[in-house]
């Protein structure tokens, strides 16, 4: 709608000038598709041993299942250590691991119940790296090129699932799955070589690292008490549980429906991703014309009309034909979910954000692999298909109430704008908790205005840190309102001061300031038991 729209959405290509992220984005690719040479190796040995939907689909669960449970704790550590080293121990883990799933699928010693075990565990390795890497693009490109930088993952991620299922239907039927599993653990040492080849420019903060268990709680503190990230986190939810019944059942539909060997599973997974990476290739453009909420629900209308396809569909140039789409609006989506959260969020807590992210992109997919092959059991491939289109359309419908927030034109840069805090008494860091006074003079004609202002900095003091906030009347001067907070330690208060809060905080702030009479009175009261 806008004539500068396209000036303002680089090429998808842009972020790959600079040698640094070209050379982990290509690393990352390897890693990618070596992933989707495992899953698809993992899904067809289990279709030759078992043959029951549940036990396929659950190949998906087992290897997203450990990201809803280390996603948050994994951003965490990537927030408060060295993401490349945390990234090149992770790498030497998932090594071992892919060594030993190679030495016994060779020797023809993997039953289903140690292949799912073994997935599980690669699973764990790759949550444990993707909300260090998500985190860490930020670093690498300008904030302006951060949605270029998220479509080049879309790209990365979905020319993973043309190739990667493609090569590995070739090496199956050739070779069979233990060269696949080794050419898997060959991806991740590649990854391993390239992070230790390079040097990040950015240098460690004067601050000390946070607490491990205290950075777990404020990242889960901050997705709570924001917004915009529940509302991103919902519209994710809502897209990929139908979504997921494509990936979960796609396998059946080609051995079962469609009569295809493994490479022809390979042939329709690289449809969805010879659409996917046209999808991001188009994205600027798309982007440019088209608003978040009017993709999102473009590409939900397009992904309703592919599961119907799929649930009716008996030719295989049919199925093919209608893949290619579900690629392009699989990421539409995801590009556009992504790169909402990498603009969004704080320098201070990207990571964990990110970690709760894919904590939601990989439950969603779980819980939705599982509940789609438990139905395609009961009631057949079919109606698992209808039941995940009449699911997706559902979501559709609701972006008239839940639309996607617009976050471009926020202001995530660190602000730090607070005075120096005052005390008597230096406490030690993990001094507390902490209780935050802020005593305001408002006039009367203002008081109802204040009130609603001093609720979105509510929302602020939660999302840095505090535990409790409130705002009180002071009873013999009705003029006079306190705001009270609880900080849990000295340290969490200090960080408040230097970083914590965004360039968008600060404009809340000064809105509830500007109504106020003359400056605030801070105080600071420590836990006298702490004392002791």
């Amino acid at each position: 709608m806008s004539k500068t729209s396209p000036v303002a959405a680089p090429s998808a290509w842009g972020p790959l000038r600079i040698a640094a992220f070209r050379s982990l984005w290509l690393a990352v690719l390897a890693s990618n598709i070596g992933t989707w040479m495992q899953t698809v190796g993992a899904q067809w040995l289990l279709v030759e041993q078992s043959g029951t939907d549940t036990l396929v689909a659950v190949v998906q669960t087992a290897s997203t299942l450990p990201i809803v449970l280390l996603a948050l704790p994994s951003g965490a550590l990537a927030d408060t250590f060295d993401r490349r080293r945390l990234l090149m121990g992770v790498q030497g883990f998932l090594v071992a691991a892919g060594i030993v799933l190679t030495v016994l699928t060779l020797a023809q010693r993997m039953p289903p119940a140690l292949l799912l075990t073994l997935t599980f565990v690669l699973g764990a390795g790759q949550a444990l790296t993707a909300p260090a890497w998500q985190a860490i693009i930020p670093e690498l490109v300008p904030r302006a090129q951060l949605a270029s930088a998220s479509a080049l993952g879309a790209i990365s991620m979905n020319l993973a699932r043309a190739v990667g299922p493609a090569v590995a239907g070739v090496l199956i039927a050739r070779t069979g799955v233990g060269v696949v599993f080794a050419l898997n653990t060959v991806s991740f040492a590649v990854f391993a070589v390239v992070l230790w080849r390079w040097r990040s420019p950015t240098s460690a903060g004067s601050a000390a690292p946070e607490q491990f268990a205290a950075a777990v709680r404020s990242g889960g503190r901050y997705v709570r008490h924001s917004p915009v990230v529940r509302r991103i986190l919902l519209r994710a939810g809502l897209f990929l549980i139908p979504g997921s019944a494509l990936w979960a059942l796609l396998p059946l539909v080609a051995s079962r429906r469609l009569g295809l060997g493994s490479g022809g599973y390979g042939v329709l997974l690289g449809a969805v991703g010879v659409g996917a990476v046209a999808g991001a290739i188009l994205l600027p453009q798309l982007r440019a014309r088209w608003s978040p909420n009017r993709l999102l629900l473009i590409a939900g209308f397009v992904f309703t009309a592919v599961l119907i396809v799929l649930a009716l569909g008996r030719s295989e140039i049919a199925v093919v034909a209608a893949l290619v789409p579900s690629g392009v609006a699989w990421v539409m989506v995801l590009s556009n979910i992504n790169a909402s959260m990498q603009l969004f969020l704080p320098g201070w807590v990207r990571a964990r954000g990110l970690g709760v992210y894919q904590m939601v992109f990989a439950g969603a997919q779980a819980a939705g692999a599982l509940a789609w092959g438990a139905l395609s059991d009961a009631a057949g491939l079919v109606t698992a298909h209808l039941v995940a289109g009449a699911l997706m359309l559902a979501g559709v419908v609701t972006l008239r109430w839940l639309p996607l927030r617009d976050v471009t034109g926020m202001n995530r840069d660190p602000a730090v704008f607070w005075p120096e805090p005052h005390v008597q008494v230096d406490p030690a860091d993990r001094h507390g908790p902490v209780l935050i006074t802020a005593t305001y003079e408002v006039s009367p004609e203002r008081e109802a205005v204040f009130v609603e202002a001093m609720e979105g900095v509510r929302r602020t003091r939660l999302r840095t840190g505090a535990v409790r906030w409130g705002l009180f009347r002071d009873g013999a001067d009705p003029g006079r309102f306190v705001e009270a907070y609880v900080v849990p330690s000295w340290d969490e208060h200090v960080r408040q001061h230097e970083g914590r809060l965004t360039g968008s905080d600060r404009e809340v702030e000064e809105r509830a300031l500007r109504l106020a009479e003359g400056t605030p009175v801070i105080r600071h009261l420590l836990s006298a038991r702490s004392e002791g």
